[in-house]
């Protein structure tokens, strides 16, 4: 019988060794996969100096075969993406809520791989699309591998998986031109839209400043589902996951978006990737919302909605513990790009509910993963492997990496003395919810998952004025990309539902009126088998506006700086004293500080001494940092006549961003900003350079934007 040899078959789980015979510099020569040395990698097997290659050249074989399949089908949602490894730390323990086990003691860690991905585009389209963003955790728990799969929004777009492939489809860029790429504004998605007013919450949350987060350290994280915690005692509660970002949740706006995917297609890996190599390392907080078995139909929506959240004034938001992300990978294809994750993959004290949308996932994740990763022992690829033990029957298929050994690969068996047992529930054997379930077969759609509206509606109340007019220039240009006007005009008549002046003024934006009624019949969804589609339901909810919706107003937003990054927009001669003391307040604040100026090379200073430039004006843009700082001197004013450098200042200005000039480079402001009333804008900061501005410009800072100013903006 195998035995759970831990010195053996169990790896520490506070940091994971994905090695397979990996390569650490220490041997020099160069051999084949089959560790045969390599005399000659430049020149293929010939007959003669200028004759033909020869088949025979197994070692050139090899070498091209390899590179011709080195790419493997990319993922049909979430190609791009990017992750890292870390740790996830229990504060809280809830033992009274789940028998999980690495949910039980208070300081425990669980080793963790994190992936975040756009949705809609290929593996070569941009970070800054205006996309959902993946956020899945894979936990390597002592009981097996636990993936918490999730998005950076709560809710979804559809409520059963069955027509998860036509909003894909939909989304996707249309089949007849392969165009666009990595974007929804276009007809094929609006049409599908447009007939699913199930959608008409998720598409609040894609329209808002969540879909264009500035990081993903700065992106809330959820399960999306609704899920079960099993205690020891049986007992079941229904549970929602949040991440809550440490840095609280920071948004770009629609235009510096654009432009920084011009700029800089990867700026949300790059973002990821530097924080962790330079130990600024991004947490964030795991919380569930716990509600008892006995309160599944005390709300107005339905619990297995996936297109419903809990609004977090009913149901308080627990924090139980925190993931760190602390090591970048090794290579991006062996772990970033082969990690599987799957909703199906939990361990006992977690279990699923009757969610359909959950359901069909559990069926797809595994099928899309036979084929992307070349068959059934994907589980035995270094970055998906169990630090659990692993005893079954199962054998052989393409890639099969553990020898096993011995005859028997079946259950029962006497051959092998019976192994591997069956694990009993009280040795950790999982067991799932004993739910009572008696129903007849049925193609349907609940009436309790028949209210469209009412959360759509708590949304778009709960944002403030500037996120509200963001939601509604979305839109505009969103739907402004939709060639066929009936499209439009049954979008106008969904919005309508949801807000009327937010339905005029998108309206406004297109040049056309809102309907006076829905268009009929909408497709809603089969509630009965054989009936005809439904309308939506008329019923209105009316829920109090939550703090939690909003990016501005979320509680879980704390004022700091920390990894801003700060442009020094200068030429030869700008003050040294200036720069030095902005950088060194700065790094003691977390920040950094990066010089700007007409050419590469070294800063000649006022001072006399030498600065080294990081960037130039054709190298870089203000898309890229999060504040500019103009230092005093004599020689700053030959900026204003460059292009390049206006366009700089003018972008930060109209991306609301906190710019500071000090000195004389206080008077290029007027024109820089092309003359707006900047007096009693507190983003604008003038002084002297010493520590007095330089404190006001970090506290500026720490308000991420001054939204403000688009009132100015826009007048």
């Amino acid at each position: 019988m195998a035995q759970d040899d831990t010195s053996a078959n169990h790896q520490d789980d506070k940091q994971r060794d994905f090695s397979l015979n990996k390569s650490d510099g220490t041997n020099k020569f160069m051999t084949t996969d089959h560790g045969v040395r390599i005399n000659d990698d430049n020149n293929w097997l010939k007959a003669g100096e200028r004759g033909p290659s020869l088949l025979e050249d197994f070692i050139m074989r090899e070498k091209i075969t390899h590179f011709d399949h080195e790419r493997i089908p990319e993922r049909i949602v979430h190609a791009r993406g990017s992750g890292a490894h870390g740790f996830f730390e229990v504060t809280n323990p809830i033992p009274q809520f789940t028998k999980a086990g690495f949910l039980q003691k208070a300081g425990q860690k669980t080793p963790v791989f994190t992936r975040f991905s756009t949705v809609a585009g290929s593996r070569g389209s941009t970070d800054l699309a205006r996309d959902v963003r993946g956020f899945a955790v894979k936990f390597y728990t002592q009981e097996g591998n636990f993936d918490l799969v999730g998005n950076n929004i709560p809710v979804f777009f559809i409520q059963d998986a069955a027509k998860f492939p036509d909003l894909v489809h939909a989304v996707k860029p249309e089949p007849h031109n392969e165009i666009p790429q990595a974007s929804s504004a276009h007809d094929t998605f609006w049409d599908f839209i447009s007939l699913m007013p199930e959608s008409m919450h998720m598409i609040m949350w894609t329209m808002s400043d969540r879909a264009i987060p500035r990081s993903y350290r700065m992106m809330e994280g959820f399960g999306v589902h609704t899920f079960r915690l099993i205690n020891e005692q049986g007992e079941s509660h229904f549970v929602k996951f949040h991440w809550k970002p440490k840095l609280g949740t920071h948004a770009v706006v629609w235009d510096e978006a654009q432009k920084i995917s011009g700029k800089n297609p990867d700026f949300h890996r790059e973002d990821l990737w530097e924080a962790i190599d330079t130990g600024h390392f991004p947490e964030w907080e795991l919380g569930v919302q716990i509600v008892p078995q006995a309160d599944e139909f005390k709300f107005d929506f339905d619990l297995l909605d996936p297109t419903k959240i809990i609004p977090e004034e009913l149901v308080p938001v627990t924090i139980v513990g925190r993931m760190v992300l602390n090591r970048n990978p090794d290579n991006f294809f062996a772990e970033t790009e082969q990690i599987a994750f799957h909703p199906g993959h939990i361990v006992p004290g977690i279990d699923f509910t009757n969610d359909p949308l959950l359901q069909g996932r559990l069926f797809s994740y595994t099928d899309t993963q036979l084929l992307r990763l070349g068959g059934p022992n994907f589980h035995e690829i270094p970055i998906n492997r169990a630090i659990a033990p692993v005893h079954n029957n199962q054998r052989d298929g393409f890639m099969r990496q553990e020898i096993n050994v011995g005859r028997v690969s079946y259950h029962p068996n006497s051959l092998g003395g019976g192994c591997p047992y069956q694990a009993k529930i009280s040795q950790g054997g999982f067991s799932s919810f004993n739910e009572r379930v008696e129903a007849v077969k049925v193609r349907a759609r609940s009436e309790s998952f028949s209210d469209h509206f009412s959360q759509a509606r708590l949304f778009y109340n709960s944002q403030t004025e500037v996120e509200k007019s963001h939601i509604v220039r979305a839109l505009r240009f969103e739907l402004g990309k939709v060639d066929t006007t009936a499209i439009r005009l049954r979008m106008l008549g969904l919005l309508s539902k949801i807000d009327e002046n937010l339905a005029r003024q998108v309206g406004k934006g297109l040049g056309l009126p809102v309907p006076d009624k829905l268009e009929r019949p909408i497709n809603e969804g089969v509630r009965a088998e054989g009936s005809d589609a439904q309308q939506p339901s008329e019923k209105q909810i009316s829920y109090e506006p939550s703090d939690a919706l909003s990016m501005i107003n979320n509680p879980t937003v704390k004022p700091s700086i920390e990894t801003r990054k700060v442009a020094v927009i200068c030429a030869d001669g700008s003050s040294g004293e200036n720069i030095t003391d902005l950088k060194i307040t700065l790094l003691k604040n977390g920040a950094k500080a990066f010089i700007v100026a007409p050419h590469l090379g070294f800063l000649a200073t006022d001072d006399g001494g030498e600065l080294p430039i990081d960037f130039s004006f054709l190298t870089s843009s203000s898309v890229l940092f999060d504040a500019v700082f103009i230092p005093d001197g004599g020689a700053q004013s030959q900026l204003a006549s460059d292009p390049d450098v206006v366009e700089f200042v003018q972008d930060a200005y109209k991306h609301c961003k906190v710019i500071g000039a000090m000195g004389a480079s206080a008077a290029l402001l007027d024109s820089l900003t092309k003359n707006k009333a900047i007096e009693d804008d507190p983003g604008l900061i003038s002084g002297d350079g010493g520590t007095a501005s330089i404190e006001r410009f970090i506290e500026a800072m720490s308000d991420h934007r001054i939204w403000e100013r688009e009132t100015i903006l826009t007048n």
